[in-house]
């Protein structure tokens, strides 16, 4: 078997094409098999990013073991100091920013502003994860009894598995990535096979920011040749997943029968609120850049404008206006709004989903088809339904493309109810300039993330990031929620009275 050590040419990265290896044991290394898989541009499909490891159950095993065998060290350095390690790769993110961005682009096909964001949200995250390295609190609480102490502290869970998605190819796993770092853990990365250069670049950073070899492993494949194995495995003490509610349920009941730990990060169909004491410019520029922007491939877009029916046509005549001004084409190009879907696949299912609408009896305003002019690539022209009604299927289901509905509504308890009638609760906004109906809203809207007059996109990394219902199971990314994630806490109790105490007696 073929190894590298050197990390992979970052501006090869940018312009040409190179094959691409696992990184298993602080070595980079070819799929057992042998086999590998390309990805393309898609913009431009004819350009080759490169080709990577079509890994399978060997390598994923080899993987774990790695990772297992570096627990026992890594999690017995202190804190503080694996966060020296992670000062270290933020500043390495922080030069390199501009070349990752660029990267980035050429990959999963977001405009380079976008994917400067991706990059600085991976700054943030890892500097924020570096400082809670001499922040891993525990508490100390007075005991019942006289003579004995109290306290609890965190421990590491051992190897975790990280399966991220292509949307945020170096945002979302550095959410994982950091946190399970700081707090002692190693770990197995399967990224995105649409996006697995990102995470090639990241982890890259982290080997030469110093992190010993076998803590981070990653290994590129398909969910079920890769992705499989890494749930079933028992050495794995805790999958955590961010993706499709199909694929989140198959995580759940993969680890479900050994009580293995779980975090599921899913869908949404995010519900804008605009009541009609709103500032409409405002809001209508947040409508659009919350459901076109990353081409509609956030959990977090914009997919339904529940707009007050007092100020529905004018809401209405201000994103046509807005729309007109987009224009979509390759993200590295000046002027260019709106890059293209991620790849073929994804593009025809949301041109079946604007099918649907059609057919359903919403009104297609604008849009609706495949986008020639802008290129080669799979563009989709930003689609905007009217007149839809909350029970369609382009209201209910996540289409997670550049499509949004207008849904009339008559004040805001109704619009609240329509923002809840979906399987999903992941983000919501509202813009009012009423305190009372803002603040009715935050109480009411079942959603992980609520904004007041701003979009229903933009988290920032010290604070919790999930959602409710089939969003996700509870748990949160991001924020001092993601220690919890990747640690277990454990109770002590020092009982210096040099004699025979008994707990939970009645006396």
């Amino acid at each position: 078997m073929t190894t590298q050590t050197a990390p992979q040419n970052l501006s090869c990265a940018v312009t040409g094409s190179q094959d691409y290896l696992n990184y298993i044991g602080g070595k980079w290394v070819p799929a057992k098999s042998g086999k590998t898989f390309k990805n393309v541009n898609p913009a431009d499909p004819s350009d080759m990013v490169g080709t990577f490891p079509a890994s399978g159950e060997a390598d994923i095993q080899e993987a774990i073991l790695a990772a297992k065998k570096a627990f026992e060290q890594w999690r017995l350095v202190p804190a503080p100091k694996r966060g020296e390690i992670m000062f270290k790769a933020g500043n390495l993110l922080i030069e390199r920013k501009e070349e990752l961005a660029r990267a980035m682009t050429r990959e999963m096909g977001k405009v380079v502003a976008e994917t400067r964001g991706d990059v600085q949200e991976a700054i943030d995250m890892v500097f924020y994860a570096a400082g809670e390295g001499r922040r891993l609190f525990g508490e100390t609480t007075p005991s019942e009894l006289v003579n004995k102490f109290c306290m609890t502290v965190r421990q590491p869970l051992g190897v975790v598995g990280l399966i991220t998605p292509w949307n945020f190819p170096m945002a979302i796993p550095s959410w994982k990535i950091a946190p399970a770092l700081i707090c002692g853990n190693t770990m197995v990365l399967k990224p995105a096979s649409d996006t697995p250069l990102s995470s090639i670049l990241l982890v890259q950073i982290f080997e030469e920011a110093g992190v010993p070899p076998g803590v981070i492993n990653l290994v590129c494949g398909s969910g079920s040749e890769a992705g499989m194995p890494l749930m079933k495995s028992e050495n794995v003490k805790l999958i955590s997943f961010t993706g499709s509610c199909e694929v989140g349920r198959i995580v759940n009941e993969t680890c479900a029968p050994d009580f293995r730990h779980v975090t599921l990060e899913m869908g949404g169909k995010n519900a804008c609120i605009i009541m009609d004491d709103a500032n409409l410019e405002l809001a209508v520029e947040g409508v659009v850049w919350g459901a076109f922007g990353t081409s509609g491939q956030r959990c977090t877009a914009t997919s339904r404008v529940i707009v007050d029916r007092k100020v529905h046509a004018k809401v209405r005549e201000l994103i046509l206006t807005k729309m007109k001004t987009l224009k979509l084409g390759y993200g590295l190009n000046d002027g260019v709004n709106i890059g293209p879907v991620v790849n073929e696949a994804a593009m025809n299912k949301i041109l079946e989903y604007i099918e649907i609408g059609k057919a359903e009896g919403a009104d297609m305003l604008a849009g609706g088809s495949r986008e020639t002019t802008a290129g080669s690539g799979w563009f989709v022209q930003p689609t905007l339904f009217d007149n839809v009604k909350s029970t369609m299927r382009i209201a209910q289901e996540e289409i997670f493309g550049p499509v949004t509905a207008l849904i009339p509504v008559d004040g805001l308890k109704e619009a609240i109810q329509v923002a809840n009638a979906i399987d999903f609760g992941l983000s919501t906004a509202i813009y009012t300039k009423d305190v009372n109906q803002a603040f009715t809203a935050l109480r009411d809207l079942e959603s992980g993330l609520t904004y007041v007059n701003a979009p229903t996109i933009g988290a920032e990394v010290h604070l919790p990031f999930g959602g409710m219902k089939n969003t996700g199971n509870g748990h949160r990314d991001a924020g001092q929620t993601a220690l919890d994630t990747f640690c277990e806490w454990k109770s002590c109790f020092v009982d210096y009275s040099d004699s025979l105490q008994k707990a939970q007696i009645d006396d």
